[in-house]
């Protein structure tokens, strides 16, 4: 039980009871009519008149002046409801702005995702996204982490399907990706070509180092007809991210493994070259995941469904 200024002890039913009441004594006290009040909130003219009544006997102090043709505040009244009448308006308003959210795509969405899939997936989505809805933000952190994004109050993650967790739902937004490995031409002055997965051991390698888990990747190669072979490389540089990983390849740095289409570029233009490219099989490209809330706003639906993969029939 809590002890109220007024002297009287309440549970939190005795509470809810006040903040009802009060609703009622603001609206009568605004209304000067108990039929009008009783109208505007859909109760009974003796339901409105009962729990005012409740009210002042809780707080040993009359509230309102009865009489036949008419009902005003008393003193004590007046005082109660300049404090309270704004505190009500705030709520009201607070609740139609999020009734509007839910007519109205507005609001900010946050999301957590790699640097490669916020330039390789979301900005070039969101160019066309955002200028159709004026009213929506977003924000994109760059990020490797194992993000808790309930915790760290983002509305979704982006990550490859093998780092999603079970209890989130998932919608596939990009193509399937492919691994490669990389090196300047300059590099390849220096080192032969690997022909196998097995002579990337005789290869200054750029390792990447792995923010989830800590431990550097391991080369993942596979071939048709071949099982999947995993390769600890090794090498004078270790980076955290692919971005640096490919600026340090186009300088001559090392054997990279990047994915394909941030080296496509370079490739193109004969500052990269592919080796041991029979070894790289597509997997699953980048996810969307959030958790499962029951009402998510339009905005956010919205979004999911602009970034929403939808391969390209192929002719027949």
């Amino acid at each position: 039980m809590v002890k109220s200024n007024y002297g009287y002890e309440y549970g939190s039913s005795m509470k809810r009871d006040n903040i009802n009441d009060m609703l009622i004594f603001v609206e009568v006290a605004k209304e000067r009519s108990f039929t009008k009040a009783a109208a505007k909130l859909g109760v009974s003219q003796s339901a409105l008149s009962h729990s005012m009544k409740k009210l002042e006997d809780r707080l040993g102090v009359q509230l309102l002046v009865r009489t036949t043709r008419s009902v005003a505040p008393t003193e004590t009244g007046e005082r109660i409801l300049k404090k309270i009448k704004p505190r009500f308006e705030e709520i009201e308003a607070e609740l139609a702005a999020i009734n509007e959210l839910r007519e109205k795509p507005a609001g900010t969405i946050r999301i957590t995702a790699s640097d490669h899939a916020i330039d390789a997936i979301l900005i070039p989505k969101l160019k066309t996204f955002l200028a159709e809805y004026p009213d929506i933000k977003v924000e994109l952190t760059a990020d490797y982490g194992r993000t808790d994004i309930v915790a760290e109050r983002y509305d979704a993650g982006v990550r490859y399907d093998e780092f999603l967790t079970k209890d989130m739902i998932a919608v596939r937004i990009g193509p399937d990706a492919r691994m490669l490995a990389v090196a300047s031409p300059e590099y390849f002055t220096r080192y032969p070509r690997p022909k196998t997965p097995q002579e990337l051991n005789q290869h200054n390698c750029i390792n990447l180092r792995q923010i989830m888990s800590g431990g550097l990747y391991a080369w993942e190669l596979e071939k048709k007809g071949h099982h999947e072979v995993k390769v600890h490389v090794d090498g004078q540089l270790t980076l955290n991210g692919n971005y640096q990983i490919l600026h340090a390849a186009r300088l001559g740095m090392g054997l990279a493994f990047i994915p394909k289409d941030m080296a496509a570029p370079y490739l193109q233009d004969g500052s990269l070259e592919a080796v041991l490219d029979d070894w790289s099989l597509p997997f699953p490209g980048f996810y969307l995941y959030y958790p499962r809330i029951t009402q998510p706003s339009l905005a956010f639906m919205l979004l999911v469904e602009t970034l929403r993969y939808r391969p390209v029939a192929k002719n027949s």
